[in-house]
């Protein structure tokens, strides 16, 4: 079992969007991603959200709100569980020279029109609506989601 986060980073109706190129195995190749990664030992949620941000954009979190957890069932790839986070509150200058991937501020309304993940739209809508704390499981046969399954 896997525990990840996912950070979307908001300024002026816009979100920070990691478009994964750079790397050869990669779960997300080709996709546009929030920002985040795999904990490290001993981590909470909230403290690996802070660190991932730093590493791949130099951005200071101020203040995060955890806004779910997403459950990632596959039949290509080990179960994730996934801490959902968003923030308007952030200091710093993006360094736009991420090993992860080609980092850009993409228009909110823009988002869904990306190459990323089917599940993705789901939760993209509920942090839009601002909708309260849930868990989303998600259950994908290679890269097409099959079911899905919300608890608010």
């Amino acid at each position: 079992m896997i525990n990840s986060t996912l950070i979307y980073i908001e300024k002026d109706g816009k979100y920070l969007m990691l478009h994964r190129i750079k790397k050869e195995n990669d779960i997300n190749k080709d996709k546009w991603i929030g920002i985040g990664g795999k904990f490290i030992d001993k981590e909470s949620p909230y403290e690996c959200a802070v660190r991932e941000v730093k590493e791949e954009t130099n951005l200071d979190i101020n203040s995060l709100s955890y806004r779910g957890i997403v459950t990632f069932v596959s039949d290509r790839y080990e179960t994730e569980y996934m801490h959902l986070f968003h923030t308007k509150d952030f200091s710093g200058e993006v360094n736009y020279n991420c090993n992860e991937g080609v980092l850009e501020w993409i228009d909110k309304d823009e988002v869904l029109q990306l190459p990323i993940w089917e599940g993705d739209k789901i939760f993209l809508d509920l942090l839009s609506k601002d909708t309260s704390f849930f868990s989303l499981k998600l259950e994908y046969q290679a890269d097409k989601l099959i079911n899905y399954k919300l608890d608010i």
